[in-house]
């Protein structure tokens, strides 16, 4: 499987403030990857440097290309979805399908027509007057019909309701991924996205705490249910990485530790990747 995306001590810093400090990662084509942190935890930053939007030490390469030498080249084959919309706000929609057919030579206007058929977007409206999901969803029409190889969405959903964000993830596994294509979505509400996630990534402070697969979680971590009368004992043999009470009894998070040494002591569940996320992050998400 090939490495679409590969960073080797990544730094960059904006004078005193390390806003990414010595990122190495791999990333390979036919991945689902969550990009998790709390606001100013660099994902962002780290986002930019792989796109070539700003300058940083070390060395990256993005489908083949350093990205701060050859963005244009680079952004030929990469999607990217903002909060923030990007999108030209005094053109008309039909305006805006023509305007990205004549720049970018891989637009297809008719996938970006049909996705389009799907929505209550008027082609005759200015881009300013829709509303912010409606920015959202022809933003993603315009990216889809690229073909990218990557494609990276940044807190998409953001200020949205919970059933347009669930219908855009759902349009872009059905219209865009594929096992050659990795789609990289940075959010601090991992909740609504670990259903769908292969990997994880979690950031803070511009350092990666974990990089893993989901299947590597589930055996890396355990969440163990206990009697809150045994739960001083159990926690000075077990020394679980986190703790919280839930209906009189106390939930431990505790990292490799063999499971079958558990099965009398208390009720056993795979932890969510967010009790994962917090636990790691000491509280602070």
């Amino acid at each position: 499987m090939s490495t679409l995306i590969e960073l080797k001590n990544v730094t960059k810093t904006y004078g005193d403030l390390r806003a990414l400090d010595n990122v190495s990662l791999e990333i390979p084509a036919g991945r689902i990857v969550g990009l998790v942190g709390p606001n100013g935890a660099g994902k962002t930053t780290l986002l930019r440097a792989l796109t070539g939007e700003l300058d940083y030490q070390g060395q990256a390469k993005v489908l083949g290309v350093e990205p701060r030498d050859k963005r244009a080249e680079l952004m030929l084959e990469t999607g990217v979805i903002h909060d923030i919309a990007v999108l030209p706000s005094w053109m008309k929609v039909k305006e805006l399908l023509t305007f990205v057919e004549d720049i970018h030579p891989r637009f297809k206007r008719e996938k970006a027509e049909a996705f389009l058929k799907t929505t209550t977007i008027p082609m005759d409206k200015k881009v300013k007057t829709l509303s912010k999901g409606m920015k959202t969803q022809l933003h993603l029409a315009v990216t889809l019909a690229t073909d990218t190889k990557l494609l990276i969405l940044d807190e998409p959903t953001h200020g949205l309701d919970i059933l347009f964000r669930k219908q855009l993830y759902s349009n872009v596994l059905e219209d865009y991924y594929d096992e050659e294509k990795t789609l990289l979505i940075s959010t601090h509400q991992i909740e609504e996205v670990e259903h769908i996630l292969s990997d994880v990534i979690f950031i803070n402070k511009g350092k990666i705490l974990l990089h893993a697969s989901i299947e590597e979680l589930g055996e890396r971590f355990t969440q163990l249910t206990v009697p809150a009368d045994q739960a001083d004992e159990l926690r000075g043999q077990l020394k679980p990485i986190s703790e919280y009470k839930l209906l009189g009894r106390k939930v431990f998070l505790l990292e490799n530790t063999e499971k079958k040494a558990l099965v009398n002591i208390g009720d056993i569940q795979t932890p969510s990747v967010a009790d994962i996320f917090v636990a790691l992050m000491g509280g602070e998400a």
